[in-house]
């Protein structure tokens, strides 16, 4: 695939990436390199979460009685950034509901209810719920769940299999990860731009009507992704059956306005090459 082929002019010392279709994965560069995903591990946590919503051990809307999550607040608010808690501490800073902050707190605390429910930590859980099923044997959790899974684009491409065709969730759980959760929010996609309304799924972000993103012009609206401050980054265009990994060893910040060009040129190829086959 030549789309694959621009990632190697990017300013980075490593990089490898790989396409996703129904038909099979392609690569380049080391696809078994493990890189630090930073935030792609947020929507990894929330498949897993999403795991024990089936397993009946969590609700994904019932009450959580926990003082370190806002009154009123459920796995859904929390997994789809709408618990009004801030991007890292443990003090609101909105109501429920009304915005969507984008917050690693969030998706902590939501690994934490899934841990007390399993009665194991959460890095045991994910690996049994997510992990091992979908063969991804070089990722690991290696701190927070929000940021600190580190992987391979060999294994990202399995996660990303898995989110185009599900068989670890029932199709009904899958839909609700890749549907937009309360629509009316506006946000902020960190390092990006503001958005209203920014729709988000469970974990997930939702490409939407959202313009100058990450993504590609290209993609569609039903684009499901996330990118990380690693320099990393994913999606699955789930209309146009086809996904796309990126993973870098050069922090997002130190090249964001190039990556903010480089990463929306490769989504582009990769689709228009998809299209033509």
């Amino acid at each position: 695939m030549e789309a694959l082929r621009l990632v190697t002019s990017w300013p980075v010392d490593q990089v490898a990436a790989g396409v996703v279709t129904p038909a099979g994965v392609e690569t380049i560069g080391d696809a078994d390199r493990v890189f630090r995903l930073a935030s792609l591990s947020k929507p990894i946590a929330a498949w897993a979460a999403l795991v024990a919503v089936e397993e009946g051990i969590v609700d994904l809307d019932g009450p959580i009685e926990r003082d370190d999550v806002p009154h009123g607040a459920t796995l859904r608010h929390l997994l789809s950034h709408a618990a009004g808690l801030p991007f890292d501490g443990a003090d609101p800073i909105a109501p429920v509901g009304r915005r969507r902050i984008y917050s690693n707190t969030g998706i902590e605390r939501a690994a934490d209810v899934v841990a007390t429910a399993a009665d194991m930590p959460f890095e045991a859980y994910q690996r049994l719920a997510v992990f091992e099923p979908l063969g991804m044997s070089s990722s690991e959790l290696r701190g927070s769940p929000a940021h600190q899974i580190h992987s391979s684009t060999a294994d990202v491409a399995r996660f990303l299999g898995e989110v185009l065709t599900p068989r670890l969730l029932a199709p009904e759980t899958a839909a609700c990860a890749t549907s937009i959760q309360y629509p009316d929010l506006a946000g902020i996609v960190p390092g990006v731009g503001t958005y209203d309304p920014c729709p988000w799924g469970l974990g997930l972000e939702i490409k939407g009507d959202k313009d100058h993103h990450w993504m590609g012009r290209a993609n569609s609206p039903a684009t499901v992704g996330h990118f990380g401050g690693a320099g990393t980054m994913m999606w699955v265009d789930l209309d146009a059956r086809v996904g796309a990994v990126a993973l870098t060893d050069r922090a997002f910040d130190e090249w964001a306005i190039e990556a903010l060009r480089l990463w929306p040129e490769f989504s582009d190829a990769v689709l228009a090459e998809q299209r033509s086959v």
